[in-house]
């Protein structure tokens, strides 16, 4: 099967070719069809298997072949709405609407926080017509009076599951009632839960449903690999990994900000090029630290789950676990940052003592014993016991744990107000500061990283 065949404007095959790409994946496969026929959609699938452009191909080409004429009043009317749980995920998916539809008459756009939010008004100004957006942002705008959503023709929820992970539910729900009742759903997941099944419920109207791959998998094309290590030692071990195999482009998740900051700096003055990303890094910093990875400039990006949402690499050959996820389900969008676009992977776990049980709730949520390893020079000492784990002040790793019981979770939006400017920067979601997450506002799970 190709590109033609679902009958995609000419413009659109065109651009797909010059991307590279001749054979659709299994799930552009089923979703494309499925969204050009204007139904309602509830899509699964691995991270890595294409489902970006499963959504925009056909809302490019919906789009294209009905087009609106400006009003004389104002800007065109934004036709289409994508919302994303974070910055870098929006952006990413901004510039597949930007290559897609490159030889398209229609205008696109990313809106998020942590970024002054003049340069958006003005572009909003001059008419979109694809508004790709993080929640908080978005409804920034809209109590502003500089966005209106009466024209959505087209509403798309990317990675639902980390939104609601996040704390986003209200938010969206919010959103959803400034939308007009006649539209197009579109909901994507990585993974499923009772949270995603009653929002699809109450979003979707007599939905067709697709699951690509069986429920909370991980692709067959990564090596999985679990390495047993004394939690002080994990450092030196990494640095042993690196240097001994080789490894370039690693990506390294940390359970907090300022474990990130620390391993950073560890691995930069073991002569190994480092980075970190997360929320407590002004969005500049993530997007020149994203960039550098990318080009492969950057050896090693660490990164909290939040930041690292966005990072699309169809070739990133290394994923480490330096702290489990108290969280299954963010194993599996962890390691799904590599093994994309069919190429293969490796995902590296180092794994303490103290993480032995959530070890376990990973292996029971795949359905499979990951392969151990022990390294000559780094054997765990058997004497050591388990100690609670520190969830620490970043990454909203605590949410998998007392789910509903912070109650040092301050409401932000009561304290400080919706839309608190400094320098004319919207303080926003996952910008460390003001809005730093609607998890604390709505006391689930903690700060955002």
């Amino acid at each position: 099967m190709s590109f033609n065949s679902f009958g995609l404007a000419e413009e659109i095959v065109r651009a797909v070719k010059e991307r590279g790409y001749t054979e659709p994946t299994p799930v552009q496969t089923q979703a494309i069809p499925a969204v050009m026929s204007g139904t309602d959609l509830l899509a699964g699938a691995q991270t890595g298997t294409g489902k970006t452009a499963g959504f925009v191909l056909p809302i490019l080409h919906q789009l294209g072949c009905n087009s609106v004429k400006p009003s004389k009043s104002g800007p065109r009317p934004v036709r289409a709405l994508i919302l994303t749980p974070t910055r870098e995920l929006a952006a990413q998916v901004e510039e597949s609407v930007r290559d897609y539809g490159r030889y398209l008459r229609i205008r696109s756009m990313v809106m998020f926080g942590g970024v002054n939010i003049r340069p958006q008004i003005r572009q909003l100004n001059k008419g979109v017509d694809i508004l790709v957006a993080t929640p908080g942002r978005l409804l920034d705008h809209v109590q502003q009076g500089t966005l209106d959503l009466s024209g959505i023709e087209i509403l798309v929820l990317d990675e639902a599951d980390r939104m609601l992970d996040m704390g986003f539910i209200h938010d969206i729900r919010r959103i959803l009632k400034l939308l007009p009742q006649q539209r197009q759903n579109l909901l994507f997941s990585a993974t499923f839960s009772n949270e995603i099944k009653a929002l699809a419920d109450r979003l979707l109207n007599s939905p067709k449903m697709i699951e690509v791959a069986k429920r909370n998998a991980t692709a067959d094309n990564i090596d999985q690999r679990v390495y047993p290590v004394d939690k002080k030692r994990k450092i030196d071990l990494l640095v042993h990994l690196i240097k001994e195999h080789n490894w370039y482009q690693v990506l390294v998740f940390s359970r907090t900000k300022h474990g990130a900051n620390k391993m950073a700096d560890k691995l930069n003055k073991a002569g190994i090029e480092s980075l970190a990303i997360h929320g407590n890094k002004s969005q500049p910093a993530r997007t020149r630290a994203l960039s550098q990875f990318k080009k492969g400039t950057l050896q090693v990006l660490v990164a909290t789950d939040i930041a690292a949402r966005g990072i699309d690499i169809n070739e990133l050959p290394h994923v480490v676990n330096f702290d489990l996820p108290h969280v299954p389900e963010d194993y599996v969008h962890r390691i799904g940052r590599t093994g994309r676009a069919g190429s293969e992977g490796e995902a590296s776990s180092l794994v303490c003592v103290d993480e032995h049980k959530l070890l376990a709730n990973i292996e029971k949520l795949i359905r499979r014993r990951l392969p151990k390893t022990v390294i000559e020079g780094f054997e765990p000492d058997p004497n050591i016991k388990a100690e609670p784990i520190q969830n620490g002040r970043g990454g909203g790793q605590n949410r998998g744990q007392n789910r509903n019981q912070n109650p040092n979770a301050k409401n932000h939006r009561g304290t400080r107000g919706r839309k608190k400017q400094v320098g004319g920067n919207t303080r926003s979601e996952g910008s460390g500061k003001g809005r730093s997450s609607s998890k604390a506002s709505h006391g689930r799970y903690g700060k955002v990283a």
